[in-house]
């Protein structure tokens, strides 16, 4: 991968007019041309797009004809728009020919001031490659996943003599089997919950199964069997553990069936607690198979797409169906340019979505997408089937992807409507608080801790579609000069910290005094509205603080000592007893004042509030809860998870660890004589 400055790049070299050696007809066929009076269709400044086109065109003369994918940067260095190509010269030259683009194309090539490209060995390779890198960069003129966290997985685990049933997220880096993926993690608490009932698996962590004397509260309770201290054999626990494999794998009527040989036998022997125990457990599977929804009776393993468009935004919903059964289902919102049609849009959103899980055998969608081979190559290469991405057109597979697009019509209503409403809200909160226009970005800072102990910040952001969760922000709090408790000082620091950092990224009339103090020189002015690659303001137009007089103070010193004084500041304090509906507002200049009781307006600043402080104070209880756990070893440099883990399995104790000799160290399995002088220097330090 090269990036290529533009003073360095050859003359054009445009000698016939098109793109050697291109494969593709509509991208041959056109001449690129720039002669005054050709056709573009689009409303722009006819400068602006004819200094882009002649970027690219530098960058087209040295193209190699290979697959690849190429990047369109701004004047900023931030990308503008990712793309993939089975020939990089000829989908380039695409770009470069000065007519028949749409107006999102005119934009793009508009504000283009460098390239950069990255060649590979196949299309396939190209088209993985563009999908991590938009979720990644997030270029504004590609459709963009809004909501990428990685989805809930059941992991029965086989690393160790007593498998373990857990929830999962992240990679798949533990040995072991994982079922999913679950579209909320609701759903695997339930299911988990019922399989502990069903086949009595462990759901404690290795460390504490390690350390057991006697059984804990689970299997009293008869949701485990006891493996930790032998209160089932290994054997018959193995067996248990292949049961729950075999049900979460699509064969639960076998398994169902087994049990309820199983009880009858018990019972006919007599033994009727062992019958019931059979009985309760035939139960909770059942359960599990009741609350799945809509079951199919003819797909077993597939995920399904449903696009809807309405009002210029798009709304994609997705269906988890697996071992016949419907594992829920999520909505999207992605960000794509008015002009791209439902079948673009689908079709890249589906690249990403399998970015970092594996795709089901069976892929159905609602639109024929574009490269529809390509894309399921693609992701076969990934898995060890092939999978099988198509837009039925009758059958059961025709009424899910049916069922799927009537939800996702009803998803992108209620956004619609919810848009609405919170646009109201938002004008009425201006007018009361006497703002010159309506706030589209709200900051809401809040702070906790118990008597200054892990002390933290938490800001919070609202806007048009609600809170924008991506933007919120925790501030450990550092300074070493407050006193313990000092809420004042506290909320001054996080308010520094996020308006320098603010003032540096996106200057807006920057002081010369933090001019001076920044590493290199400050990026130019932009406007709020470019500031990040959404069209979301990155300035707030309105700043909120829980607090009454003294933390709005605190807060308008702490920004106006950085230069900041247009960014309107209000406090809310609580009322005498703590009520909602009896806060008071605090606005520089200004009388406080309070709002009517039951005001629309007064219920939304009351939400914002109660958002920032569940917010900070669960950031607090993380905090704090991550102190509580801390092991010395973490301290030790050198000393990673692997390390960690071997000693402790040697040793058993911290304490252990702390008390053996330098030699004991150095024979425990996985720690070479570095590591074990480095554990011993570090418990037994001079003073």
């Amino acid at each position: 991968m090269s990036r290529r400055a533009l003073n360095d790049l050859p003359p054009d070299t445009f000698d016939d007019g098109r793109a050697a050696g291109t494969e593709d007809a509509d991208e041959a066929d056109v001449p690129l041309t720039n002669e005054p009076g050709a056709e573009i269709d689009f409303d722009f400044e006819p400068g602006a797009v004819q200094a882009g086109t002649e970027v690219i065109r530098r960058f087209w003369s040295t193209l190699p004809q290979s697959p690849g994918v190429y990047r369109m940067f701004d004047h900023r260095g931030d990308v503008l728009y990712i793309g993939k190509a089975k020939n990089l010269k000829a989908r380039v030259a695409s770009y470069a020919r000065g007519q028949a683009h749409s107006n999102r194309i005119a934009r793009m090539i508009s504000q283009t001031a460098a390239m950069e490209f990255v060649t590979t060995a196949t299309e396939t390779e190209a088209l993985l490659l563009e999908a991590n890198l938009i979720k990644q960069l997030k270029p504004r003129f590609n459709v963009l996943m809004r909501d990428d966290k990685s989805f809930p997985y059941i992991l029965v685990t086989d690393d160790g003599p007593a498998p373990q049933i857990v929830k999962h997220r992240g990679a798949r880096r533990r040995k072991g089997n994982y079922y999913g993926p679950f579209a909320s993690v609701w759903a695997v608490n339930r299911t988990v919950n019922a399989l502990q009932r069903a086949f009595l698996l462990r759901t404690c962590t290795d460390s504490y199964y390690e350390n057991r004397t006697r059984p804990c509260l689970l299997y009293q309770i008869k949701r485990c069997s006891g493996p930790c201290t032998g209160e089932i054999a290994t054997e018959d626990y193995a067996t248990m553990a292949d049961s729950a494999r075999a049900f979460l794998a699509g064969k639960s009527n076998a398994v169902k069936d087994r049990m309820r040989t199983e009880m009858q036998e018990a019972s006919e022997a007599m033994e009727f607690e062992r019958a019931a125990r059979f009985r309760d457990r035939i139960a909770a599977l059942a359960a599990i198979q009741g609350v799945q929804g809509v079951n199919t009776q003819g797909v077993e393993e597939a995920d399904v797409f449903a696009l809807d468009e309405q009002a210029g935004q798009f709304c994609i919903e997705v269906f988890f169906f697996r071992n016949f059964q419907n594992w829920g289902n999520r909505a999207y919102f992605p960000k794509a340019d008015r002009t791209m049609s439902a079948d673009e849009v689908l079709g890249s959103f589906i690249g990403q979505f399998y970015d970092d899980k594996p795709a089901p055998r069976v892929v159905l969608t609602s639109h024929v997408i574009e490269d529809v081979e390509l894309v399921g190559a693609a992701l076969s290469s990934r898995v060890e089937y092939r999978v099988e991405i198509h837009r039925p057109s009758r059958g059961e597979r025709k009424n899910l992807v049916d069922y799927a697009q009537r939800n996702a019509k009803d998803a992108l209503a209620r956004r619609l409507a919810d848009t609405a409403s919170q646009g109201k809200l938002l004008t009425a909160l201006g007018q009361a608080l006497g703002l010159e226009k309506t706030p589209r970005r709200i900051e809401v800072y809040d702070n906790s801790h118990i008597m200054g102990t892990n002390a933290v910040g938490g800001m919070i952001v609202a806007g048009p579609t609600g809170f924008m969760k991506q933007y919120y922000r925790t501030f450990n709090i550092k300074s070493e000069e407050l006193t313990p408790g000092d809420d004042f000082g506290m909320m001054r620091e996080v308010l520094q910290r996020r308006f320098k950092r603010l003032v540096k990224e996106a200057p807006r009339n920057a002081p010369e005094a933090l001019a001076a103090e920044a590493e290199g020189p400050v990026p130019e002015p932009v406007p709020d509205a470019e500031a990040d690659g959404e069209g979301f303001p990155a300035w707030p137009d309105l700043v909120l603080i829980d607090g009454g007089k003294g933390q709005l103070e605190a807060a308008r010193a702490a920004i106006a000592a950085i230069g900041v004084e247009d960014v309107p500041l209000v406090g809310v304090a609580k009322g005498r007893d703590r009520d909602a509906g009896r806060e008071t507002f605090f606005i520089p200049g200004k009388p406080p004042f309070k709002l009517p009781p039951r005001d629309p307006t007064l219920y939304f600043i009351q939400r914002l509030r109660d958002e920032a402080h569940r917010f900070a104070i669960g950031t607090h209880r993380a905090k704090r809860k991550r102190e509580m756990i801390k092991n010395p070893l973490d301290e030790i440099a050198g000393i990673g998870p692997s390390r960690k883990r071997a000693l402790l399995h040697h040793f058993g104790t911290v304490k252990a660890i702390e008390r053996a000799a330098y030699e004991d160290l150095a024979k425990a399995p996985g720690v070479n004589a570095a590591t074990a002088r480095a554990v011993y220097d570090f418990f037994h330090a001079g003073p």
